[in-house]
């Protein structure tokens, strides 16, 4: 009978381990169940982990107003760019022989040059902000270089 008792016993300590087992595996796989961390959610989840990191926005800075600019400050932020390397086709404020014939010419038709576009030089350089008392000033600027 000891034999008997013995027996029983393992078989009964199986079946609890077993129930144990059962019901720690069906808690871990089940999912009709909302844990706290899940109550949060509203389900869009997936829109805010695709959202990019940084976004990029060109926008025109705001012009500053601090009155007209001499010809020495227009020259170098508008003009230089291509006369003092020559790109396009312009006259390096350094090359004399290049600017003699323009100047040979006088003033008037250099203002009416750099105001209107000549050639590769679109009017006014290219900043259309500027005021033709400004541009001049800039080509009488460059003739005090050039001569």
């Amino acid at each position: 009978m000891a034999q008997q008792h013995s027996s029983k016993s393992i078989m009964w300590a199986t079946i609890i381990v077993a129930i144990i087992l059962s019901a720690i595996l069906f808690s871990l796989t089940n999912k009709s169940f909302t844990s706290a961390a899940d109550a949060g959610n509203t389900g869009n989840d997936a829109e805010v982990r695709i959202q990019p990191v940084a976004r990029f926005e060109l926008a025109k800075a705001p012009a500053v107003a601090s009155g007209p600019k001499d010809g020495a400050t227009i020259f170098n932020t508008v003009c230089g760019a291509c006369h003092n390397t020559g790109a396009a086709g312009a006259p390096k404020v350094d090359d004399k022989a290049a600017w003699a014939p323009r100047v040979a010419q006088g003033k008037e038709a250099l203002y009416k040059s750099a105001l209107g576009g000549k050639n590769g030089m679109p009017p006014k350089g290219g900043a259309a902000d500027l005021s033709d008392d400004e541009i001049k000033a800039t080509v009488d600027y460059i003739l005090s270089k050039v001569k």
